[in-house]
């Protein structure tokens, strides 16, 4: 059950009750720019150098939606591998790494240890912002004689997209068209939705679907075919195969999730994932068909975007009692190299998930 909770403010409190707040994200990549906003009007922009023949460094900006919210920035230096760790470890520490800007140096960024990461000051934070939506914007980091660039390419495109997302075009507070309207038409935030997970029955030790189920190894693997016959380039498995077989698991209230190996890559691989009625007739309900891990009421999708494993998407689904909620969905960015398992958190569905 989708219930909507968490008083942010009177306006977003006010919008949360309108049918129109259950809000879509948005992800939008142009160039070396990524932009991911989430069904709370929080968005997130990340930028990168231009190729991978440039030291890996990424600059994260996420903002908040409402009137007058300020940006928040963070700096990552390459660390993917020996190479570039050796190059960005003597920078990563407090006064080390000095910013530069369309040819001015404007001094040393604050190193955030706990986020192994970097912030501006104020002035940084406007001169950057000032100049990143801007043509030939030169954006660079520096320690010793190594020096990180990052891409202005893209930029333009995804803080406007930003800006329209918030309903900032216009007004004094948008980052890439700024203008005379009144701060106040900035779009207000939505509340996060609470999704209340059900508790699900422990799976039947020792017992095989046959004994719960009633269904023998004949019927189990004619139900197999008969699930995946509607999904798309599913692999023909062995049903006698280990990883052809479906798994069961119970839900509760005479429902059960089945599940089986569906395909498989270089460097991923997908289970379709169903809920069905516990007796005939099943009615089979696909949930998805990329399912990384499934049970416990739970089940989650997680893929690398290349086998260097520099980039990834998530994605979480949640039993309610009813239902498999997605609650989650967000990926780490562009595949540049800047750290191991991606660079940041770029969701476009976020949820608060209560524990029974």
């Amino acid at each position: 059950m989708l219930v909507w909770g968490g008083v942010l403010a009177a306006q977003a409190a006010t919008t949360a009750e309108h049918p129109a707040s259950r809000l879509e994200g948005v992800a939008f990549t142009h160039q070396d720019w990524d932009l991911a906003c989430d069904n709370t009007r929080t968005c997130r922009a990340a930028g990168y150098q231009v190729d991978a023949e440039e030291l890996p460094v990424s600059l994260l900006l996420t903002r908040a939606a409402g009137p007058g919210t300020p940006v928040q920035a963070r700096v990552a230096l390459g660390s993917y591998g020996d190479e570039a760790e050796a190059v960005s470890a003597p920078a990563r520490g407090a006064g080390r790494l000095k910013l530069r800007v369309n040819g001015k140096g404007l001094g040393a960024m604050t190193w955030l240890d706990a986020q192994d990461s970097f912030s501006f000051n104020r002035a940084q934070m406007q001169a950057v912002l000032h100049a990143l939506p801007r043509p030939n914007a030169r954006i660079e980091f520096s320690h010793g004689h190594n020096v990180w660039r990052l891409s202005d390419r893209g930029a333009a495109a995804v803080l406007l997209k930003m800006d329209e997302f918030q309903g900032r075009i216009g007004t004094p507070g948008a980052l890439a068209r700024p203008g005379n309207r009144s701060e106040d038409l900035a779009f207000p935030p939505v509340l996060m939705p609470v999704v209340k997970a059900a508790r699900v029955p422990e799976q039947p030790k020792g017992r095989t679907a046959e004994q719960v189920l009633g269904l023998s190894p004949k019927a189990q693997a004619a139900l197999r075919e008969a699930l995946l016959k509607d999904v798309e380039d599913a692999e023909a498995l062995s049903p006698e195969s280990e990883e052809g077989q479906l798994s069961f698991e119970p839900l509760g209230g005479g429902k059960w999730l089945v599940g089986t190996l569906c395909w498989s890559g270089a460097y991923n691989r997908g289970s379709c994932v169903w809920v069905m009625n516990e007796r005939p007739p099943h009615r089979p309900e696909l949930v998805t068909d990329s399912a990384s891990e499934f049970g416990n009421g739970m089940i989650s999708a997680s893929h690398k975007g290349r086998g260097l494993g520099d980039c990834w998407s998530h994605d979480e689904w949640t039993w309610d009692g009813h239902a498999f909620v997605h609650t989650s969905q967000s990926s780490t960015g562009q595949c540049k190299l800047v750290t191991p398992g991606g660079a940041w958190d770029l969701p476009t569905l976020v949820t608060r998930v209560v524990q029974p």
